[in-house]
């Protein structure tokens, strides 16, 4: 059984009967562990998968077949249950836990000047070894979760450490150079450092406030209920209206989701899926508002023919501005000059980085080939005002 706490209180307990996982809040308790968890005496059921906002903290790809693969060699068969209980008592959060798998604690933390300048693929593999226990962390690249110490500021905090694998070659300035495109237009995204040799994205983890205060966080794929295999069933109008919701309609979300949903079209992510939107609130489950953004990269330039991986007005293409503009007036509730303004803002943002990373371009020349694919691919969605499939086969030759 895997004892549930909220901010630091005892409120449920998780467990698995046969092939049903079970949470049950404690008695007399108004420690709300979900915002569609709202506590009751009945029993939250659910068949053949962790209820989604536990689910929500288990790994995928990379790292869960690793941890799978530790954990099946020392219990045999393991199950979703068996992981989330190996990683809940390193869980650090408004919601936190304890089960059998404590006492794992690890060794001298690194700092963020070593990781910065050691940035080798064996340094990444002791960190993972090392933090294994701590990788309640979704996405499916290689990535790892470390405690790291900043002796500046004399303070330890929980950064995810990303690379990159040949298979999408400089990933991590793809994802730098994507993230500071939503920074350029106003949205909010985590503190993050580019490695010396470029091997590491390092990104403070958004949950904990500058005031050392742990914040909530919800995807939107848990608050539709879904587990994660339904990433990718759903369309950018349920991720509105979903966040609406949330928020309460909060201004400053909503102006945010939409530059997010009108950066994702024109940096040509086609990754942008319902784990990839998600909610921050206080301990106390007020002040609800979108988180920042997180995990966007130009896809395209490695999945030549990728697409969005949500339906827009129920397809999934490449939506231009025309029909974002439409999609901000109809499901935003935006003024038409509104979206025109903030759509404008997006444009510039993503102008400003691809002269910035221009300049970059010609100092690290082992990021030419994407760094100028990312640049075909921005330069060419600023001037489509309709929508398109897929990139047109002239772009795609220029990389052949």
């Amino acid at each position: 059984m895997i004892k549930v706490y909220t901010n630091s209180s005892y409120c449920g307990n998780l467990y698995k009967d046969n092939d049903s996982y079970i949470f049950e809040y404690t008695q007399d308790n108004n420690l709300q562990v979900s915002l569609i968890m709202p506590p009751t005496k009945k029993f939250y059921y659910r068949k053949h998968s962790l209820h989604p906002f536990f689910e929500m903290f288990l790994p995928e790809g990379y790292l869960y077949e690793l941890i799978k693969q530790i954990l099946t060699k020392e219990f045999g068969k393991i199950d979703d249950y068996m992981l989330f209980e190996y990683l809940a008592p390193y869980i650090v959060g408004r919601v936190t836990f304890t089960s059998n798998c404590e006492g794992l604690l690890s060794e001298a933390l690194p700092s963020l000047d070593e990781l910065i300048y050691n940035d080798s693929n064996d340094s990444f593999l002791q960190l993972l070894k090392r933090f294994i226990h701590k990788n309640a962390i979704a996405g499916v690249q290689p990535k790892t979760i470390a405690i790291v110490t900043d002796k500046a500021k004399l303070e330890s905090k929980e950064y995810i450490i990303k690379t990159w694998v040949q298979e999408f070659p400089y990933l991590a300035e793809n994802e730098f150079f994507s993230m500071i495109s939503m920074q350029k237009a106003g949205v909010v995204i985590p503190k993050l450092y580019l490695s010396f040799n470029k091997r590491f994205l390092i990104v403070e983890k958004f949950t904990i406030d500058a005031n050392g205060h742990v914040l909530g966080f919800e995807e939107v794929l848990g608050l539709m209920g879904k587990n994660r295999i339904s990433k990718y069933d759903g369309s950018y109008e349920q991720i509105v209206k979903i966040i609406r919701q949330a928020t309460n309609g909060d201004e400053s979300s909503m102006i945010q989701l939409y530059k997010m949903i009108v950066l994702h079209f024109i940096l040509k992510n086609g990754d942008a899926h319902l784990r990839n939107f998600g909610v921050l609130y206080e301990c106390d489950m007020t002040r609800i508002r979108l988180s920042p953004a997180y995990d966007v990269v130009t896809t395209v330039v490695y999945i030549y023919k990728d697409k969005p991986a949500l339906t827009l007005y129920g397809r999934k293409v490449w939506a231009g501005i025309n029909e974002l503009k439409n999609f901000g007036q109809k499901f935003f509730f935006f003024a038409e000059k509104e979206c025109q303004m903030i759509i404008e803002e997006c444009r510039s943002a993503v102008k400003d980085t691809i002269i910035e990373m221009k300049g970059y371009l010609q100092q690290n020349n082992t990021f030419a080939e994407i760094g100028k694919r990312m640049i075909d691919v921005w330069e060419y969605s600023l001037t489509q005002n309709e929508t398109m499939k897929e990139l047109p086969d002239d772009i795609i030759r220029n990389w052949q």
